[in-house]
């Protein structure tokens, strides 16, 4: 018989990714509903908050900054409250771009060139071609993301992406499929093929309902997909992940993956790309949503949480 908790969701709080942690934090308040449990919300604005009393568990719905840098994992782990998704060191890594892309190159994980920008008064990189991305190191959901197809667009781009961290990433604009890889468990689920209908994957892209089209499973051929789906497991555990997250890999024209980046609190929306995936494994919202609690309570050991069940 399935426990009933008393689950806090953690959603909104103070970073670029506000709006959509807040979409995301209500869709699993309410498919936790719907699934018999206690459910209340908490949006941390700033860090004077408190859990409510009797929290069995925390759902971590936030993103971006504050949220998925570590920052909150550190501060739940001192009360000691179990929560879902990564622990706090494999979130500071996974957020920093630069950290994570040197995780990577040390296990051989396959990731573009790039190099680091500090200065909004930068030149043009001496050796390199475009196009390229610039990248805030340390921000999520596509927040400061600039393709920089020609070099007289750098200036404008390079102090756009500054506006949002002091530190951009300069790196290789791949070109290929855009693919995203759902770890769940540790088990690669099905490929997601992302393809706007306008431009890249940015953020207005991202979040714009039938701005870009899925596929899921994603049309590759079986050995392709598993070479992509490889990829992504490695990298989720170069970063140290655990539980669940969400891996961006581009896929070359000869089928070499390229891993972009680790999100370790992937977006849980109705556009979300780790709910299409796991639907495509036979996995429902509502499945997806209990499985995550039930990661968290099993590294917890709540054994004897059933004292309220149904």
């Amino acid at each position: 018989m399935r426990h009933r908790l008393q689950i806090t969701v953690m959603l909104g709080g103070p970073s670029a990714e506000r709006e959509v942690s807040l979409r995301s934090g209500k869709a699993v308040a309410s498919a936790l509903q719907s699934l018999g449990h206690t459910v209340r919300e908490l949006d941390p604005r700033d860090e004077n908050w408190s859990l409510p009393e009797g929290t069995d568990v925390v759902f971590l719905a936030l993103h971006g900054t504050y949220g998925e840098d570590g920052t909150i994992q550190q501060q739940l782990d001192e009360i000691g409250v179990p929560y879902t998704g990564c622990g706090a060191e494999a979130s500071r890594v996974a957020f920093d771009k630069v950290r994570t892309k040197q995780k990577l190159l040390e296990v051989g994980v396959p990731t573009a060139p790039f190099e680091v920008i500090r200065s909004a008064s930068a030149q043009w990189p001496r050796g390199w071609q475009p196009p390229v991305v610039l990248k805030p190191v340390r921000q999520g959901s596509s927040v400061g993301l600039q393709f920089v197809n020609q070099v007289d667009q750098w200036p404008a781009a390079l102090a756009e992406s500054l506006r949002f961290d002091s530190e951009v990433l300069l790196e290789e604009r791949v070109v290929g499929r855009e693919t995203t890889v759902g770890i769940l468990d540790g088990q690669a689920l099905p490929v997601v093929e992302v393809r706007p209908k306008k431009g890249g994957y940015d953020y207005q892209n991202k979040y714009t309902a039938g701005a870009t089209d899925y596929f899921c499973p994603a049309p590759f051929d079986a050995s392709i997909t598993a070479r992509v789906q490889s990829a992504g497991l490695r990298a989720f555990h170069a970063v140290g992940g655990r539980d669940y997250a969400r891996v961006d890999v581009m896929v070359r024209s000869d089928g070499e993956p390229v891993v972009l980046e680790v999100n370790t609190l992937p977006g849980m929306t109705a556009t979300s790309l780790l709910p299409k995936a796991a639907e495509a494994a036979g996995i429902s919202y509502e499945a997806l949503c209990q499985k995550m609690v039930d990661l968290a309570l099993r590294r917890a050991d709540y054994s004897n949480l059933g004292s309220r069940s149904d």
